[in-house]
């Protein structure tokens, strides 16, 4: 595993990397409030078999985080720098496993070079309107009402209870070790971290807009995908992985036993449907 930081744009981003970069590449894409740790697991099970890369987002974990009076914290932005990290990086076709924030992120790429997926791993990474769980209810009013004290109380989603409440909820007691959501925790505490994070979610609405578009990429191109959720998930609903079915004739998908952060507890069975499906 290595551990390295690039320029991109001018800021640096953090990644982790492991395999050899003959092999084909897996590209893994995180979400919120989390950063590429949460493939800590899975990146080793990968490794012999592809060329694994995971960074962090501009504003998320070990890559730079600019005051958001100085940055555009939108997902059209974050997009832009995942984009410039795969022309660093000198990567062309690759998989992508998304999940959560992730999942705009990846499919925006997706949609934009569609010709450079190889396969899509979506775990909890939602493009559907019935994947989307009865809090997002009151973030549409938000969204249409964007009032100073709706944006405060949004900020409820970075503390520490919630952040551990997103790991455990769905998942058998004890079964979730604390090094993840315990990170976590700790990157809330970075300078302005609430309020880049707020700019995001007031700037989910445009993934919701866009969701049709990615929609006609999945029925226009027929990609691949594993949809490994988990199905416990009040987030992402699970009829968000059975619409992927409804549009590909080659999604496949797996509700498992488990919360948001499913990957914490099912990584096992998460890398070994990768590596049946796409391991030569």
């Amino acid at each position: 595993m290595k551990f390295s930081t690039i320029k991109v744009n001018g800021l640096d981003v953090f990644y982790r990397e492991s395999g050899d970069n003959s092999k084909p590449t897996f590209l893994l894409l995180h979400g919120f409030p989390t950063a590429s740790h949460m493939f800590r697991n899975l990146m080793p099970m990968l490794e012999n078999d592809f060329h694994v890369i995971a960074p962090d987002f501009i504003g998320f974990g070990q890559s730079a985080a600019p005051e958001h009076t100085k940055f555009n914290y939108t997902f059209a932005n974050l997009t832009n720098y995942v984009d410039g990290f795969l022309d660093a990086m000198g990567i062309d076709k690759f998989y992508l496993y998304v999940f959560d924030y992730g999942a705009p992120i990846g499919f925006n790429i997706a949609t934009k070079y569609p010709e450079r997926i190889l396969g899509i791993v979506s775990q909890n990474g939602n493009i559907y309107q019935e994947g989307l769980g009865k809090k997002w209810e009151g973030r549409k009013d938000y969204w249409q009402n964007p009032t100073p004290e709706l944006r405060e109380s949004y900020k409820s989603a970075f503390q520490p209870a919630t952040i551990k409440g997103q790991y455990t909820g769905g998942e058998k007691e004890g079964s979730v070790s604390p090094d993840g959501y315990t990170l976590d925790i700790h990157y809330t505490e970075s300078p302005d971290y609430a309020e880049r994070q707020s700019d995001l979610i007031f700037d989910y609405q445009s993934n919701v807009a866009n969701y049709p578009k990615y929609q006609k990429y999945v029925k226009d191109y027929q990609p691949e995908i594993i949809a490994a959720w988990g199905k416990n998930d009040p987030s992402f609903v699970y009829q968000g992985a059975q619409a992927f079915a409804k549009n590909d004739k080659n999604a496949e998908v797996h509700l498992l036993d488990g919360g948001h952060f499913v990957l914490e507890t099912h990584w096992q069975e998460i890398g070994q449907l990768i590596l049946n499906k796409w391991a030569k």
